[in-house]
C-alpha cells in the first residue's frame, strides 16, 4: 500500500507552519513532509506530531541562501564547513524526530565558477554526508531541479543524477524524483520512475505546468500511481504542490487516486 505523505511547506500555507500539522491530520494523511523544519524548535515538532499521530518522512539539509535566491552549500567550493554544520543540524533534528530520510540540495553554479568544480564539491559533499546520516540510520536522498524554476541548478535531469550517483558510489545515495521538476525539464515521468525505480528513494508530485494539484495540467497522474502502486517502490509519495485554492478544497485528487493509503 502506497505511503501518501503531504508537504507542509507548501500546502496549508494559509496557516503558520505550528498549525499545518492539524490540516494534514483532518484531511486523512498519516505522513508529513517539510522541506525546512528549523523556525520551530524540536520540541514544537515532537509535540505536533504526537498530537495529531503523525510521522515526519523527510526534511531538508538547511540549504544556505539558496531559498532567497543564493547559491547554496553543497556544490559551492570553500562553502564545505558550512555545509557540514548543515548536516549536523539536520541529524539533530532527524534524530530527534524519527526522520527516516534527509534530502540534499545541491545548489546553483555561482557565475565566477566552472562547472567541473562545482559538481566535484557536490560529490565530496554528498559522501560525507551519506557517511554522517548513516551513523544515524538516516537514509540521504538527492533531488532534481528544473533549470526554469531554479537556472544554474547543478542537477536538473535524471541522467545528470545518474552521473552524480556513479561520482559518489554509496550504495546508501538515492534520488529524490519530483514529477514535477521531471516534466518541466520534458521528461518522461512514467518511463523515469520504470527505468530508474531502484534509484529513487522518495517521490514527490504536483502537475505540470503550474505546479498545482494534481488533474490541473498534463501528467497523467492516473497512469503513474497505478504503475507505483505494483512496482517495487516501498518508499513515501509526497505531495508537493502549490494550490489553485485553499488548501483544504485540492485534495479531489486524493479519493481518487488513492481511496487506500497508508
Amino acid at each position: 500500500m502506497i505511503k501518501l505523505a503531504v508537504n507542509l511547506s507548501m500546502i496549508f500555507t494559509e496557516v503558520p507552519l505550528i498549525e499545518r500539522f492539524a490540516l494534514a491530520r483532518a484531511q486523512g494523511f498519516n505522513h508529513v513532509e517539510i522541506q525546512f523544519p528549523y523556525e520551530l524548535t524540536i520540541g514544537q515538532i515532537q509535540n505536533q506530531l504526537s498530537i495529531h499521530q503523525l510521522n515526519l518522512c523527510l526534511i531538508n539539509v538547511p540549504a544556505g541562501d539558496l531559498m532567497q535566491g543564493g547559491h547554496g552549500l553543497a556544490g559551492i567550493p570553500g562553502r564545505e564547513i558550512e555545509f557540514r554544520h548543515a548536516v549536523e543540524q539536520a541529524i539533530q533534528y532527524a534524530t530527534a524526530l524519527n526522520v527516516p530520510r534527509v534530502n540534499i540540495l545541491a545548489g546553483k553554479q555561482p557565475l565566477d565558477c566552472d562547472l567541473l568544480p562545482c559538481l566535484n564539491t557536490l560529490a565530496s559533499n554528498l559522501k560525507m554526508a551519506c557517511s554522517m546520516l548513516l551513523e544515524h540510520q538516516i537514509e540521504p536522498v538527492f533531488e532534481m531541479v528544473n533549470g526554469t524554476d531554479m537556472p544554474r541548478f547543478l542537477i536538473q535531469n535524471v541522467a545528470q543524477a545518474q552521473e552524480m550517483l556513479e561520482a559518489v558510489n554509496h550504495p546508501a545515495l538515492k534520488m529524490q524524483y519530483d514529477c514535477y521538476h521531471m516534466a518541466m525539464m520534458g521528461e518522461d515521468v512514467l518511463e523515469n520512475l520504470k527505468e530508474n525505480i531502484h534509484l529513487i528513494g522518495h517521490i514527490q508530485f504536483a502537475d505540470c505546468p503550474g505546479r498545482h494539484q494534481p488533474n490541473t495540467a498534463s501528467i497523467q497522474y492516473h497512469d503513474i500511481f497505478q504503475w507505483l502502486k505494483h512496482s517495487q517502490y516501498q518508499a513515501y509519495v509526497a505531495a508537493e504542490y502549490k494550490p489553485m485554492q485553499h488548501s483544504n478544497d485540492s485534495f479531489i485528487w486524493k479519493a481518487e487516486f488513492f481511496p487506500e493509503h497508508d
